[in-house]
């Protein structure tokens, strides 16, 4: 009996047939016989997924090939390969342990919403995990991973994630602005040799309830007038540091409009 019209029939290779030679085949027909072949071993599915011209669909039939998906180095390849699909990639997500998600957020080729995806399942277990996991993660992970244990309550992990290398201004200056929790993340970022220079991180640490007044006064000296007043009218402040501000506003302000105006000077910043 023949096929329908317009179904293909998948190429079935012969029980003798040499795997360790046709994963290098170029016949897309071949590659897909190969991944779904079940003589297929972990090694030899491992270098098949070392190559970067593969098919979406030979990807797709290595993960309906069920005794290979089961093996974690071989599901952890198939997300990170650059030629997955979608719908096949963030599923797997799902069965990953947290230090195989830090590999996928931290892949260059993966794309960007698969490492989102993967950032996200990882905080979301964070509260599971063990203190030595979460210091790992701290030091190692993407910057988003990072910044959400700059909030941990263990002064050791939140200074891990101060130093990781993918931690960005905008990301600390985010956490700043949290309400509750940044006590300990205050107290480090207001000494801290890089990180209290940035005038991002200045600027949300003169909205936090925890800066201490010495703080306050210091980047308030720092910060132009203009930063000053856009704190002032945008965010909620302590009284204290409120009224301070605002006297450091008028002083300042008072100050440049006393000074003569030089030809060609703009208007009053």
């Amino acid at each position: 009996m023949s096929s329908s019209p317009g179904i293909r029939k998948q190429k079935v290779l012969a029980p003798d047939a040499g795997l360790e030679q046709l994963i290098q085949d170029r016949s897309h027909d071949t590659l897909i016989a190969v991944a779904s072949d079940r003589r297929l071993t972990e090694d030899l599915a491992l270098a098949l997924l070392n190559r970067r011209d593969l098919p979406g669909k030979v990807l797709e039939e290595l993960f309906k090939n069920v005794a290979l998906a089961k093996q974690k180095k071989v599901r952890l390849a198939i997300v990170m390969h650059l030629r997955t699909p979608r719908h096949i990639s963030i599923p797997i997500i799902r069965y990953l342990y947290v230090f195989e998600l830090m590999q996928v957020a931290l892949f260059p080729a993966v794309p960007a919403d698969v490492k989102r995806m993967a950032e996200e399942a990882i905080i979301g277990k964070l509260a599971n995990i063990s203190s030595g996991e979460r210091h790992s993660l701290a030091k190692q992970s993407s910057g988003r991973v990072a910044a959400a244990m700059l909030l941990d309550k263990e002064e050791r992990i939140m200074q891990a994630a101060l130093v990781n290398p993918q931690m960005t201004e905008a990301l600390l200056a985010r956490a700043l602005r949290t309400v509750e929790g940044t006590e300990l993340l205050v107290a480090a970022v207001c000494c801290h040799e890089k990180w209290s220079r940035r005038l991002e991180v200045k600027t949300a640490l003169l909205t936090n309830k925890n800066t201490p007044l010495p703080q306050v006064v210091q980047f308030a000296r720092e910060l132009p007038v203009n930063i000053l007043r856009e704190i002032l009218y945008s965010s909620r402040l302590d009284p204290e540091v409120k009224s301070y501000l605002k006297s450091v506003v008028e002083k300042r302000t008072s100050v440049l409009r006393s000074r003569p105006r030089r030809a060609g000077e703009g208007s009053l910043q």
